[in-house]
């Protein structure tokens, strides 16, 4: 038997959003919505780690005292204000 292929974050969200907009309509039967809830929270969780992966992997390269350092993604560099924004 095949096995499924994982949904991408786009697709786990455009499924997830279906899914709240199906539950808020209102007239779902009781078994369905349970199922539909169940589904939106393995959703929910697919979406955040993949959110989490991609935190992990986003990085900047700063120069820092003539070296290249890497820094987690929305560290400041030094010197940075935000009178520029």
């Amino acid at each position: 038997m095949a096995k499924k292929p994982e949904l991408d974050f786009e697709g786990a969200m455009d499924r997830l959003e279906e899914i709240v907009r199906e539950l808020e309509h209102g007239d779902v039967p009781l078994e369905k919505a349970i199922d539909l809830f169940q589904q939106g929270m393995k959703l929910s969780q697919l979406c955040g780690s993949k959110l989490e992966e991609v935190e992990h992997k986003i990085e900047m390269i700063a120069l820092e005292d003539g070296e290249l350092r890497k820094k987690p993604f929305g560290a400041r560099l030094e010197g940075d204000n935000d009178e520029s924004l």
